[in-house]
């Protein structure tokens, strides 16, 4: 079976190279047949991975010792959840994940796009290619997933494997990588619609709106992504957190932010025909950053708990970002009069602006995270000592910038499009403003003097505001007009511009996001040795140490502390932290213990047991308003959907709009039957 698996890929290499020249040349002659067979080679090719992949699978979930990958990253009592999470799990089974994504989603491309863009669609596909092709030599060459263990020329066996690393055994760690790896790939699509139009000089705007909808897909599963990583890191790495700006973890917000910045003048583009060149540099970026960060994960030039082992093939992500940024460079200048902006920005007091401003800081804080996760790598290439940059030069340029963030937030509903009167600003920011700044004056005179969580919290109310008075405001609107009651009209009013109220409602969840990181201001921390009935305080709480368990499973053995919590002399339960020691792999792991409410969490780590067992050494955290990050998490990923779902008053012109395409299109449809 093995066999099948490594032949498969190898076929898929080959075919993705015939789909790349065949795709390219096509649309260079306007040769149709040409054009249809890349497009079929690139069914094929997801089918051959299909298989690859199902090899693998079922190589982990039964067990076949033979292959070094399984040995490595599975044992027999895993749990199949864990053996599935292998596939991602290493590096040369998350090199095939990635290349069957990239595949399944160039096959979506090519079917929905059959009979749209069908001028620009060979250039999208030569660029899916490219970037197939590149991670199939890998698959193939470099990091093969089917490498068997052998002695001499016998290929031989173990009786028992290794074991996933015990820090990805968490049920998060099924849904994350794979969520982040969706928005990883799926990055590729823009990028590819991008640069097939910069080639044909594409006319029409409607490949636009495809994009935009693919990006926002996308950022949705990136955004999913980095937060069921910070969600892992918080309750599996033991130290209390959700971030560390970590390097690993740098580097997935990096395309975060680009792709965030594009998403907003993308509609600057759609509406006013303006910053052309800077949405193609933006999604260009966002996606060499997609490529960058996998870079840093396999390369080794980083040091992270999140990052694989060193490898060789570090060199060959070099070459391609290289050859990626070059291409795309020479793409953009010379494209310059076809991006030449249709509008000039009227006023400074704009929402055009507004837009403007925000990417600005989405790209400085891109620009400062990039910097601070590069410096140790540069200092030590320049001065052979690697010189650590920590989380204060991190939060002390980003904090800024972020504050700055969410008041543009607030700020884009209150001014008009071209120009906004000094009457017409004093009227909109009036009550939000004063509203924030009351409630600044509040917290100070309540003895809270952590400038930036007083600024934080004055600016979410200021936020929240100016979006609840867009949803009313045009809820009485609708009221008036139809005779509703408020939550039908609001329902309406939803329905007839989802992209836009969509939007509100993400804007909403991260305003409850930051709340929750302001309330990191306040945080709270304290360990303790204690032996069984013996208490400590942390905050308002008092905990006692009841008693301590051992026991062992099949894979790991654990150690547990039942810690008995009151507050007030008021029992609240108990929180039943744990550590575990894996013996295959010789490696232990923290299962932290919270006790979860709005106000705050108690979190509580068992670090560590004397050698006699009698003593454990619990660290204990109060962190407040952490939960409304999740919060906001849920309501950011409901915004989004209701951002994918159609408009109400666009429908019908949507339809139309279909209807033109296909006659324009028609023209350069491939013969019957050939492009199906």
């Amino acid at each position: 079976m093995e066999n099948l698996g490594a032949v498969s890929i190898l076929i898929a290499f080959c075919l993705s190279l015939y789909a790349l020249t065949a795709s390219a040349v096509g649309g260079r002659l306007r040769n149709p047949w040409l054009v249809a067979s890349a497009e079929r080679s690139v069914y094929s090719i997801f089918g051959l991975l299909t298989i690859a992949s199902s090899v693998l699978i079922a190589a982990l979930l039964t067990g076949d010792f033979r292959l070094v990958y399984v040995a490595s990253h599975t044992n027999r009592d895993m749990p199949a959840l864990y053996k599935l999470a292998a596939w991602w799990g290493g590096q040369e089974g998350s090199l095939l994940f990635w290349s069957w994504l990239l595949a399944a989603y160039s096959a979506v491309i090519v079917y929905t796009n059959r009979r749209r863009h069908r001028a620009m669609l060979p250039y999208v596909v030569a660029t899916l290619m490219f970037t197939q092709a590149f991670f199939l030599i890998l698959n193939a060459f470099m990091a093969s997933p089917f490498r068997l263990l052998a002695v001499g020329r016998e290929v031989t066996s173990v009786a028992d494997g290794r074991g996933l690393n015990p820090l990805l055994q968490y049920w998060a760690m099924a849904i994350h990588p794979p969520t982040l790896y969706l928005g990883y790939v799926g990055f590729a699509v823009p990028f590819a619609f991008a640069a097939g139009a910069l080639i044909t000089r594409e006319k029409s705007d409607s490949w636009l709106r495809s994009i935009r909808r693919w990006t926002l897909i996308t950022w949705l599963f990136q955004s999913c992504g980095i937060l069921l990583g910070a969600a892992w890191a918080y309750a599996v790495l033991g130290w209390g957190g959700y971030w560390a700006w970590d390097p690993v973890e740098n580097a997935s917000l990096l395309p975060w932010l680009t792709a965030t910045a594009f998403l907003h003048s993308i509609m600057m583009q759609e509406k006013k025909g303006m910053m052309k060149v800077w949405n193609a540099s933006l999604i260009s970026i966002t996606f060499w950053l997609c490529i960058f960060g996998t870079f840093l994960t396999r390369s080794g030039v980083v040091s992270s708990v999140h990052s694989f082992a060193q490898s060789p093939i570090g060199r060959w992500f070099m070459g391609f970002l290289l050859i990626l940024g070059a291409g795309m460079a020479y793409l953009i200048l010379s494209r310059l009069d076809y991006l030449r902006s249709e509008a000039q920005l009227e006023s400074v007091v704009s929402r055009e602006s507004s837009f403007l401003f925000n990417n600005l800081l989405f790209l400085a804080c891109c620009f400062a995270v990039l910097w601070g996760t590069l410096f140790p790598v540069i200092s030590e290439a320049v001065t052979g000592e690697k010189i650590t940059v920590g989380t204060p030069f991190f939060n002390r340029l980003n904090v800024p910038i972020g504050l700055a963030l969410l008041f543009l937030t607030g700020v884009g509903p209150l001014v008009a499009w071209r120009r906004t009167s000094t009457a017409g600003l004093k009227r909109n920011f009036l009550l939000p403003a004063g509203a924030a700044v009351i409630l600044m004056i509040g917290l100070v005179a309540l003895g809270v003097r952590h400038l930036y969580a007083v600024l934080c919290f004055g600016l979410c109310l200021f936020v929240a505001w100016t979006i609840a008075g867009e949803f009313v405001r045009g809820a009485r609107v609708i009221r008036a007009q139809t005779g509703r009651s408020f939550a039908a009209a609001l329902a309406e009013l939803v329905r007839r511009n989802t992209r836009r109220y969509g939007g509100y409602i993400v804007h909403l969840g991260i305003v409850l996001m930051f709340i929750g990181f302001a309330g990191s201001a306040f945080n709270q921390d304290r360990t303790a040795e204690v032996r069984a009935g013996e208490s400590f305080t942390i905050g308002r709480y008092d905990l006692r140490l009841r008693e301590l368990r051992q026991g062992n499973t099949l894979n790991y053995g654990w150690d547990r502390a039942v810690v008995e919590v009151a507050s007030g002399g008021k029992p609240l339960g108990a929180l039943t932290p744990e550590r575990r020691f894996y013996p295959l792999s010789r490696q232990s792991t923290s299962e932290v213990a919270i006790r979860r409410r709005l106000s705050e969490d108690l979190y509580l780590n068992l670090a560590g047991l004397s050698e006699d067992n009698s003593t454990a050494v619990i660290q204990a955290y109060v962190f407040p308003l952490v939960s409304w990050i999740w919060i906001g998490f849920l309501v950011l990923v409901g915004g989004t959907l209701v951002c994918l779902i159609p408009s109400k008053l666009r429908a019908g012109e949507a339809a139309g709009g279909t209807r033109r395409e296909r006659v324009a299109s028609s023209v350069g449809k491939t013969p019957q039957g050939a492009a199906g």
